[in-house]
C-alpha cells in the first residue's frame, strides 16, 4: 500500500513538474532589443558596432570608378546618427518598422549618397546593408 502511494505521489510530482515547465516555456516571449538603445550604442561604441555587422555585408562602397565590397578592414565607423545629420546641407530620409530601419542621406545633384539598412536578426539589431556612393 505504501509503495502504491509513493508511486502515485512520485508520478503526480513528475506530471506536475513537466506541465509547469511547458507553461513557463510557452509564456516566456523573446523580446526584440530596443532600437533606440541599440542605435545610440552602435554610433558611440566602435567594438559594439563591429559586433553588429556580419562581414561581408550587402552593398558597396563606390568612389568614382572604384567599387569595393565592405570588409572589416575597409569599414569606416559610423559616428553620426541620421537624426544628427545637417539637414540644411543634406537631404535625409529614414523609415522604421518593427524589424527594420532604413536611413538615407544625400547631396542633391552631387553624386554623393549613403544608405544603411538595419534589421532584426535573432532579436538583435544588425547592420545588414551599406551603400556609399561618391561619383
Amino acid at each position: 500500500m505504501k509503495n502504491k502511494f509513493r508511486y502515485r505521489l512520485f508520478l503526480g510530482i513528475i506530471i506536475l513538474s513537466l506541465s509547469s515547465c511547458s507553461v513557463f516555456h510557452k509564456g516566456k516571449k523573446e523580446t526584440i532589443e530596443d532600437f533606440d538603445q541599440f542605435y545610440n550604442r552602435f554610433h558611440s561604441d566602435p567594438a559594439f558596432q563591429m559586433s553588429r555587422i556580419n562581414f561581408p555585408i550587402r552593398g558597396k562602397m563606390i568612389d568614382g570608378d572604384n567599387e569595393k565590397t565592405w570588409t572589416k578592414s575597409n569599414w569606416a565607423l559610423l559616428k553620426v546618427k541620421i537624426y544628427d545629420v545637417d539637414k540644411k546641407k543634406y537631404k535625409v530620409s529614414y523609415k522604421k518598422t518593427e524589424k527594420s530601419f532604413v536611413e538615407k542621406f544625400w547631396l542633391e545633384n552631387s553624386g554623393f549618397s549613403s544608405e544603411y539598412i538595419f534589421e532584426v536578426i535573432d532579436n538583435k539589431w544588425m547592420l545588414v546593408y551599406a551603400l556609399d556612393v561618391n561619383i
